[in-house]
């Protein structure tokens, strides 16, 4: 669930970061693709190497990582007006639901097959 969860969102963000300004598309637009992407891909990740706790709780908390950071991105993208208050949002609320979700997988890892050595 968390992965496709932040898979949409990913999408959404490249989808809306194509409006983007020109001069933005080595900073800003840039930025906020590859941190977004970066959720489901350390998701997935974890979710491979989940027979080694450390390295599980390592990549999720990357993914969180890079969840927070687009959080970054996207207040920019609001104050620069390149996204309204609505889409803003919106995007966050997602957001938050991926952190919960990634969240719940930390702190319940055998749910996800991570053997406690």
């Amino acid at each position: 669930m968390a992965y496709q969860k932040a898979f949409v969102l990913a999408m959404k963000i490249f989808e809306i970061s194509k409006s983007f300004p020109s001069e933005e598309k080595y900073s800003l637009t840039d930025q906020i693709r590859r941190s977004s992407r970066s959720v489901p891909a350390n998701i997935a990740e974890a979710y491979r190497k989940r027979v080694y706790p450390r390295h599980f709780h390592s990549k999720l908390t990357d993914s969180d990582a890079e969840n927070s950071e687009t959080q970054v991105w996207l207040e920019f993208a609001l104050r620069c007006n390149y996204i309204s208050e609505q889409v803003y949002l919106e995007l966050i609320k997602e957001s938050d639901e991926v952190g919960k979700l990634l969240n719940y997988m930390i702190l319940n890892p055998s749910k996800f097959g991570v053997s406690e050595h």
